[in-house]
C-alpha cells in the first residue's frame, strides 16, 4: 500500500478511488503500485454479503480479493487503471486466475456510476474486438460494494522483509509474467493498447500528408527561437517557455504540422525548466537519433512526420513510470487546450488524456 508522491506538486490534485479485482490481491497491489499517477494500492475484500470478513472468512461470505486504489486523476484516468489491471492477469478466466481457484479469485471491474460502467464496458467490448486473446474477456462488471481492508499482514506482500522471497516463488511459480510477456510482450505498466495506435496511423489526418517547406518559407512563418530550435536542433533557455508549468489538460503538437506528439496525462515537473513528459502519445509519435554534438552521446527526439528537432530523453524520469524524461523545448510545440480538441480535429485524441 505504499504512497507514491504526485509528480506536478504545484497542481490541485484530483484524488479518487476506485476498485479492481485481477486475482490474488498480492500480485495486483504489486503492480497497481508501478503506475505513474496511483497513490496508494491497498488490498482487501469486496462484493460478498458478510461484514469484517478476514482472509479465513472472506471466500465463503461471498467476497472476492480486491484492491482499491487511490489515484490522481489529473495524471491517470479510471480507464488506464482498468487496463493495466487487465494486462496484469488473465482476463479470460471465468472460474478464477492462474492457480487459485474460485469467484474468489476471479477478475471484476466496479463501477460507481453510468459513466463508470459505460467505460468498463466499452472497454470489454474493444478488447474482445481487436485485443490479442483467443477467448473472451471473464471480467465480471458490478457496481461498486464496500470495501473491507485485509489485515496488515498481507499489505505490501511483495515487498515485505518476511515475505518477499515467498511473494516471489508464487508469483513466478503462478505463470503470471508468462502469460503477461506472451499477450503484451513486456509489463511496463502501461495503459497503452497497441491497436490504438495501429488505428490512429491507419487514419488520414490533416497532419498525414504534411510537406515541409524550406527553409527560407520556415523562418516567416517561425519567430526566431522556433526556428532556431526545431530546424537548427537549438535549446531555449530553462524557464523560458511557459509550457513548461502548464498543467491543463489537452495534447501537445508539432509547431509546424500540428502532429500530435504528447499528452498532459504523461506530463511531470522534472525540475528542470523543460517540459517533460515519461512517453510520447503513441510509440510512433516521434523517432530517436543518435546526438553527438556534446562531450556524450544523446539520444535526439524528433516528430515523426514534420521532422522537427523537440529535445533529448533522458533515463533519469520517475521511477513509478516509464523512468523516462522526455525533455523538450516548448519552442517545438503548441499545446491544444482538452477543450477545443474535438473543433481542431483531435477528438480521435481524446482517449489519451
Amino acid at each position: 500500500m505504499s504512497s507514491i508522491d504526485t509528480q506536478e506538486s504545484d497542481v490541485t490534485a484530483d484524488i479518487k478511488t476506485m476498485i479492481v479485482a485481477g486475482g490474488c490481491f498480492w500480485c495486483v497491489e504489486a503492480d497497481l503500485e508501478k503506475v505513474h499517477g496511483v497513490i496508494e494500492v491497498v488490498s482487501g475484500y469486496s462484493g460478498g454479503k458478510t461484514d469484517n470478513p478476514t482472509y479465513k472468512t472472506y471466500g465463503s461470505g461471498g467476497h472476492r480479493e480486491v484492491v482499491e486504489v487511490t489515484y490522481d486523476a489529473n495524471q491517470v484516468s479510471f480507464e488506464d487503471i482498468l487496463i493495466v489491471t487487465m494486462k496484469t492477469t488473465d482476463p479470460t478466466d471465468d472460474d478464477g486466475t492462474f492457480a487459485d481457484r474460485g469467484d474468489k479469485y476471479s477478475s471484476a471491474f466496479y463501477y460507481e456510476n453510468d459513466e463508470q460502467r459505460e467505460i468498463i464496458e466499452n472497454l470489454i467490448k474493444e478488447v474482445d474486438e481487436f485485443g490479442p486473446y483467443d477467448k473472451p474477456l471473464a471480467i465480471d462488471v458490478e457496481p461498486r460494494a464496500e470495501f473491507w481492508r485485509a489485515e496488515d499482514s498481507h499489505q505490501d506482500y511483495y515487498k515485505g522483509a518476511l515475505t518477499r522471497l515467498k511473494y516471489g516463488y508464487y508469483r513466478n511459480a503462478s505463470g503470471r509474467d508468462d502469460l503477461i510477456k506472451k499477450y503484451w510482450g513486456v509489463n511496463d505498466h502501461s495503459s497503452e493498447l497497441p491497436w490504438r495506435n495501429e488505428q490512429a496511423n491507419n487514419k488520414t489526418y490533416m497532419w498525414s500528408n504534411y510537406q515541409k517547406p524550406n527553409k527560407e518559407s520556415l523562418k516567416n512563418q517561425l519567430d526566431e527561437l522556433s526556428f532556431k530550435v526545431t530546424q537548427d536542433e537549438g535549446t531555449e533557455k530553462s524557464g523560458s517557455s511557459p509550457l513548461d508549468k502548464n498543467w491543463e489538460d489537452g495534447i501537445y503538437v508539432d509547431i509546424l504540422s500540428g502532429e500530435p506528439l504528447f499528452s498532459s496525462k504523461d506530463k511531470f515537473d522534472s525540475g528542470t525548466g523543460w517540459p517533460s513528459f515519461v512517453r510520447p502519445i503513441t510509440s510512433n509519435a516521434v523517432t530517436e537519433h543518435e546526438d553527438k554534438k556534446l562531450f556524450t552521446t544523446r539520444i535526439e527526439i524528433r516528430s515523426a512526420i514534420a521532422d522537427n528537432h523537440l529535445g533529448h530523453v533522458f533515463t533519469d524520469g520517475p521511477k513509478d513510470s516509464t523512468g523516462l524524461r522526455y525533455c523538450m523545448n516548448g519552442a517545438s510545440l503548441r499545446f491544444v487546450p482538452k477543450s477545443e480538441m474535438e473543433a481542431e480535429g483531435y477528438g480521435d485524441f481524446l482517449k489519451y488524456i
